[in-house]
Formats: C-alpha cells, sequence, structure tokens
C-alpha cells in the first residue's frame, strides 16, 4: 500500500485529503479531539511539503456541521472552513489555495452520494484535486464515494495515521500464545465474523457486554429485560471450549442494582454490566497471555454503567501481554482512566478495526492497493 511519503513532489499539488475527523461535539465544542490530534501528522506533512490541501470528512448525523472541527482545528494549524462540498463555493474556495493552504469542506455526509458510492459525486469530489489520501482508517471498511470512488479516479495514496492503525492492528491476526481475545458491545450480528475468526487463531475468547446476553440465553439462563437478539448463532458457538463468559454481572431491577452470579438474574431484571467479580475471575488468564486483543465495552455506557470496562482496562494495562485495544467506548474508559500509554497499540477506529480484523484487509485498503 502507498503510502504519501512515497510522493516526492507535493508543492503546488491539489490533495483530497479524506481525514477522521468525526469526533463528539456537545453543545457546539469538540469533547474529544484524540482523532483530529492524530490526523494532524499528515495535516502538517503535507503543509510542510507544500501542498494545497482540500480537506473532507464527516460527521455520524448527516445534518451535522463541521464547524465545531473547523473552531478545534484553527487553533492547531491555519485553514479555512466553507459550508458547501462539491458545489461553486468550494470549487472557488480550492481554486483560491496556495502552497500548504488548508480549506475544510463541510459534512460529506450532506451529500446522499457519498454513502452510495455514487459516480458522479466520486467524480465531482475528484475534480477538486491532484491526488487523494485516504487518512481515515476508522470508515474504511465502507465502500463510500470519499473512500473507495474517488481512489479510482486520483493516483492513491494511505496517510500516516492510517498506516499506523495497519500497522498497530495487524500483530492481532497473528497473535503468540497463550493468546487472550476479549469483545463486548451489542448487536451479537456485528461481531459473529469476528468471533469465528478469533476463535480459530486465539487461545480464548472472552465474550462481555451486552452480546454475552446472547450466550447466557442460550445457555437456559434467565436474561429477564436485559437486550439479546434474535439470533442462534451464540447457542452453535457455545459448543467451543475457548468461549469464556462472565460469571457474575451487575444488575438493576426491583431489588435495585446489585452484583450476582449471571445464573441468577431474575425476570423483571435487566443486565446492564459485567461485575468487577468477571474481571478478578479472568485475571489469571489476562497474566498468562502474550497477546491480549479487546475490543467493545462490557456494559452499557450510556446509562453510566462503566465500571466493568473500567476494571478492564486497569487488569490489560497492569498485564505484561501485548495489547491491542478499540472502539469508542473502549476508548473513552481508556482516556478517562489515563492508561493511554499502558497499551501496545490503542485504535481509534469502531467497526473498521472489526471488518479489518475479521478479513485481513478493508474496501479503503483495496482502494488504494489497486491505484497505487
Amino acid at each position: 500500500m502507498r503510502s504519501i511519503e512515497e510522493c516526492t513532489d507535493l508543492k503546488g499539488a491539489r490533495v483530497l485529503l479524506r481525514a477522521s475527523l468525526n469526533a463528539p461535539i456537545v453543545n457546539g465544542v469538540v469533547s474529544d479531539g484524540i482523532r483530529i490530534d492524530r490526523a494532524l501528522r499528515t495535516i502538517n506533512f503535507l503543509i510542510a511539503k507544500g501542498a494545497r490541501i482540500v480537506l473532507i470528512s464527516h460527521m455520524s448525523d448527516s445534518a451535522g456541521s463541521l464547524f465545531p472541527v473547523y473552531e478545534y482545528l484553527k487553533e492547531k494549524v491555519s485553514l479555512t472552513f466553507v459550508n458547501d462540498i462539491v458545489g461553486n463555493i468550494a470549487q472557488d474556495a480550492v481554486g483560491s489555495l496556495k502552497d500548504g493552504e488548508i480549506v475544510l469542506l463541510e459534512n460529506l455526509r450532506r451529500n446522499a452520494g457519498d454513502k452510495t458510492n455514487d459516480p458522479a459525486f466520486a467524480k465531482s469530489l475528484a475534480s477538486l484535486a491532484d491526488i487523494f489520501v485516504n487518512d481515515d482508517f476508522p470508515v474504511s471498511h465502507r465502500s463510500h464515494a470519499s473512500v473507495v470512488g474517488v481512489a479510482e479516479l486520483l493516483p492513491a495514496y494511505a496517510g500516516l495515521q492510517f498506516l499506523d492503525e495497519v500497522a498497530g492492528l495487524t500483530p492481532a491476526l497473528t497473535p503468540n500464545s497463550p493468546s487472550l481475545a476479549i469483545v463486548g458491545g451489542a448487536k451479537l450480528a456485528t461481531k459473529v465474523a469476528l468471533i469465528e475468526t478469533l476463535l480459530k487463531k486465539y487461545d480464548s475468547v472472552f465474550v462481555g457486554g451486552a452480546i454475552a446476553n446472547d450466550f447466557f440465553k442460550a445457555k437456559g439462563y434467565e436474561v429477564g429485560l436485559s437486550l439479546v437478539s434474535e439470533n442462534d448463532t451464540a447457542k452453535t458457538m457455545l459448543g467451543n471450549s475457548k468461549i469464556i463468559l462472565p460469571e457474575f454481572v451487575t444488575v438493576d431491577g426491583p431489588n435495585g442494582r446489585r452484583d450476582i452470579l449471571a445464573s441468577e438474574v431474575g425476570k423483571n431484571e435487566v443486565i446492564l454490566d459485567i461485575a468487577p467479580a468477571s474481571v478478578q475471575a479472568l485475571q489469571p488468564i489476562i497474566n498468562a497471555s502474550h497477546s491480549i486483543l479487546w475490543n467493545g465495552p462490557m456494559g452499557n455506557f450510556e446509562k453510566g454503567f462503566t465500571a466493568g470496562t473500567d476494571a478492564l482496562a486497569t487488569a490489560v494495562a497492569g498485564s505484561s501481554a501485548k495489547s491491542i485495544v478499540g472502539g469508542g467506548d473502549t476508548l473513552s474508559s481508556i482516556q478517562n482512566l489515563g492508561l493511554m500509554d499502558k497499551f501496545t497499540f490503542v485504535s481509534t477506529a469502531g467497526g473498521a478495526m472489526l471488518d479489518f480484523l475479521a478479513n485481513g484487509t478493508l474496501p479503503g485498503i483495496e482502494a488504494i492497493e489497486k491505484n497505487s
């Protein structure tokens, strides 16, 4: 995969840079700038080379604006912002760029053609630049116009953060034994391919979060009002001796919030987290592991159930294993605990991390390799 560092003459070149700027915004202010801060490496590299940078990204909310991101970025680099993507305003702004200057275009999701990989939209984006750089690994599991469409129309390169993500996650594809994989979050259907892959490569796979509820149900346990999916995959996977489930869970219900055995959940209770005792039970395996991979929270973050995830983060951070972790809520826990430097690699990706680990590649990677 071709790195932007291999492009020898960038001075005066118009570079369409797909960066990872989809940061949480609270009351109009960027509340967590880790993705943006990591994107600055490629941005500053291009500035130093005298490129004319056309910066594009998206917000999860199609109606949202990248203006708060501009407000955050302008404290770190000089740039302008236009409330347009491929229209006349954007074209004029790009045409006015001088060497080393940046224009940030509006939220790509405001144009439906991005998600559908509309050829006309991809062509319009490509017309703004001479080369394309993808530095947005977290969205590169999607075949969007700004990820794969423009890569078919322009010379394509990987950005520095993109390459760091690939390099950081690749060791997880071939772990050193004894190895432990930890999978959390919700929606078992989105994790099936990953879990199946991990069961082939890892010695133990600990399943937590809401997806553990499906396994509890498959074991015949009462799960009460807990979130479960209509999926029989958990029952099939239970036959694999590598699967480890939490022994203790935190529930809420008529008897209040309490930590109990997973087999003792009442009909009117809801499982909202793994209990600290489950992490304690997993501790010997954590301590013995040479490789640990972790994606997804252990509890319902939206409702403030973070204790299980925090306890697990502390346990993994204290191990001597090569540890690779990722996922939005997992990342939040690690940041809040001040443990970022205690892991071998921390990915900013969620779904892209899952797909890369399951398949060993992504549409965004293949698009760059195809047009390199």
